[in-house]
């Protein structure tokens, strides 16, 4: 008589970091894994106005919010979980978290560099609501999430002047820095 084999799930939530890297390499050799897709590119399909980076918490905020994506994490959580749950019921295996922008450095530009930590941290949280709710759906397929980090608007390598091709508006450090929010 032919033993049955078997093999319980794999829960993400539940896994130590080695047998997270055990299970990712042996679906790595059985199938290509699947990120998702642009986030930025699915949140202009939503047509977001001024008012939908401005919430309610930041409705009298001085000045622009719009196109600052991670901030609708706080302000319009509806349509950052709705994208990751798309991602996923389409075949995503991981989805990255909508902290493309999720630096000091790049949040100064709308001067929200205080709520760097506030927004990376329920940018996860989205991210990890939609993976577990499909996880829940397919438990032999677990979802698991990734950390964005996008460039900031800021570069050491290159001049912001052409007349003063030395200087620079940012330093390495301050660089690396931003990179450990």
């Amino acid at each position: 008589m032919a033993e049955t084999s078997t093999t319980e799930p794999f829960v993400p939530d539940e896994a130590s970091c080695e047998q997270l890297e055990a299970w990712l390499r042996k679906q790595l050799s059985e199938r290509v894994l699947l990120f998702d897709g642009a986030m930025g590119t699915e949140i202009q399909t939503y047509k977001l106005e001024e008012k939908d980076f401005h919430g309610e918490e930041f409705a009298n905020h001085p000045s622009s919010l719009k196109n600052n994506n991670d901030l609708l994490s706080l302000t319009r959580p509806d349509i950052i979980e709705r994208i990751h749950l798309d991602y996923l019921k389409a075949g995503a295996d991981i989805i990255e978290t909508n902290t493309f922008s999720g630096t000091r450095l790049a949040q100064a530009d709308y001067g929200l560099e205080n709520l760097v930590d506030r927004i990376n941290l329920e940018s996860a949280r989205l991210a990890v609501r939609a993976a577990r709710k499909v996880t829940a759906e397919q438990p032999s397929r677990p979802r698991l999430v990734a950390g964005a980090l996008g460039p900031t608007n800021r570069t050491a390598s290159i001049s912001p002047s052409v007349e003063h091709p030395e200087q620079r508006n940012v330093t390495f450090d301050q660089l690396a820095d931003c990179y450990g929010d």
